[in-house]
């Protein structure tokens, strides 16, 4: 199954989305349970919400760092 998670799990308080995905907490919770073409209409906004979020994770975190090794290796 896709997902757009890259392993920075945090939610931004102005817009609640998540500063790594886009997506919201009730998202991020029910993905599995959404259909095909339901996770696909979603992947399409998350883009455009990514530029909305005010700030950046201050550190990378040790999940995303062995997220991009293993990303860079394939």
């Amino acid at each position: 199954m896709e997902s757009p998670c890259i392993l920075v799990c945090s939610i931004d308080d102005k817009t609640g989305y998540c500063f790594g995905c886009g997506r919201t907490r009730d998202e991020i919770a029910g993905w599995i349970e959404m259909t095909d073409v339901e996770r696909r209409s979603l992947m399409e906004q998350l883009p455009g919400r990514l530029e909305t979020v005010e700030r950046k994770p201050r550190r990378v975190t040790r999940r995303r760092m062995l997220s991009e090794r293993g990303s860079a290796s394939s």
